[in-house]
């Protein structure tokens, strides 16, 4: 196991860095290094540290979503008011209806299975979003607008929707019976992960502002409540579900309205957490990718994700109908919410590990749509925003 690790890692950061030098997401070259290292290639990673790859993504997933949920600014999400409320679910359920159109006809998987199919692909990507918007909000672009705060605040929330769904539409095609009672579970999970998340953000923000401890300790709490939360959300069955990863976020959330420069020293420590989970996440999923599977099925799995991205823009399109955003900040926008990587990288495989017959589909389009979206998505950002978002004259100087 020791070695996988040293090779995952290392491995991971030097290809990842190679890949950034030639002005492409370095978690490109991550997901080519697992694809490598993986068993349908050299296959030099020990079947010990195969096992617990879906554990180690889940971790990878929680850190990224408590980041998100430390940086996320409830005063700017009311300031943006209804688009980015719709923008949080809307766009990835038009992906879904597109998925669910195309993807039978495309790779003769069900109904059922495409909307699982569809749950994974849907989600935008906040490692490649979250820093380019961070990056516009300090210089200024579209800021009189809010435009990049309506972007990160529906990319928070929209990861969370789409892992929902996937959970119940999963439970669906596992047990192969449908019941009208399932779908109590997404209002359900929303309602009561939100809440719970909220409840323990502010016990821990009392608790951080009543005892005096080092940020770490205050990093190692967070993530050991983040831990029992997920797990509540695994042991919970039935009519009445609850959402661990929306709870981790609200609750990321509820500390930062409590206290705000706890927060921002609390979500730097997050960021270094991440270099290490993000390299471990792309490296493993490129390691479960059948690459025979993806050669047979590319060219559809391609149009697939391509059809499925036009979907996603006309969702972007409606949740911008009757604002003040002109045409060229609408196409920013549809621009912008395109990556996707994170969450494809954290659930694509689990309907494989499931033992679902749609497994290596839903893997390979996942990680097809992190290698056509994530990079696209990203150039587009770079080299659009000067010339679709007017800088803020106050940040001009």
């Amino acid at each position: 196991m020791l070695l996988s690790l040293a090779l995952i890692s290392l491995c991971g950061m030097l290809i990842g860095s190679l890949f950034k030098k030639i002005k492409l997401p370095p978690l490109l070259g991550m997901l080519l290094t697992g694809i490598i290292l993986g068993p349908h290639v050299l296959n030099l990673l020990s079947d010990s540290v195969l096992s617990v790859s879906a554990d180690l993504r889940q971790i990878a997933l929680i850190i990224i979503l408590t980041r998100a949920g430390l940086n996320l600014n409830t005063d700017d999400l009311k300031k943006v008011g209804r688009p980015a409320l719709l923008m949080c679910f809307v766009p990835a359920c038009a992906e879904m209806v597109g998925t669910i159109l195309l993807a039978p006809a495309l790779l003769g998987i069900s109904r059922v299975e495409a909307a699982v199919m569809g749950a994974v692909v849907a989600a935008v990507s906040p490692a490649v979003v979250v820093p380019k918007m961070l990056n516009l909000m300090e210089n200024g672009y579209g800021t009189d607008k809010s435009i990049p705060q309506l972007i990160l605040a529906g990319a928070s929330v929209d990861d969370v929707f789409v892992i929902v769904l996937f959970s119940s539409f999963t439970d669906i095609a596992k047990s192969g019976v449908f019941h009208p009672a399932q779908l109590v579970r997404i209002p359900t999970s929303i309602v009561l992960g939100l809440a719970g998340g909220v409840v323990c953000g502010i016990i821990l923000g009392k608790l951080f502002q009543k005892i005096h401890m080092r940020d770490s300790a205050k990093v190692i709490i967070i993530l050991s409540v983040s831990f029992l939360l997920v797990t509540l959300d695994g042991k919970l069955k039935g009519t009445v579900g609850f959402s661990g990863l929306l709870a981790v976020m609200s609750m990321g959330t509820a500390i930062q309205k409590m206290k705000n420069d706890t927060a921002s020293r609390i979500s730097q420590k997050y960021s270094k957490l991440w270099v290490a989970a993000e390299v471990i996440l792309f490296v493993l999923v490129g390691a479960a990718v059948d690459i025979e599977y993806a050669k047979n099925s590319g060219v559809k799995v391609i149009a697939l994700i391509l059809g499925a991205l036009i979907f996603r823009m006309a969702g972007v399109l409606l949740c911008l109908i009757k604002t003040n955003l002109n045409k060229k900040e609408r196409v920013f926008c549809m621009l912008a919410y395109m990556p996707k990587a994170t969450v494809q990288a954290a659930i694509g495989s689990i309907p494989l590990a499931m033992g679902l017959p749609c497994g290596n589909a839903v893997l390979t389009t996942a990680v097809m749509a992190i290698l056509i979206t994530a990079p696209l998505g990203a150039f587009l950002i770079d080299m659009t925003h000067k010339k679709l978002l007017v800088k803020n004259k106050e940040q001009s100087v």
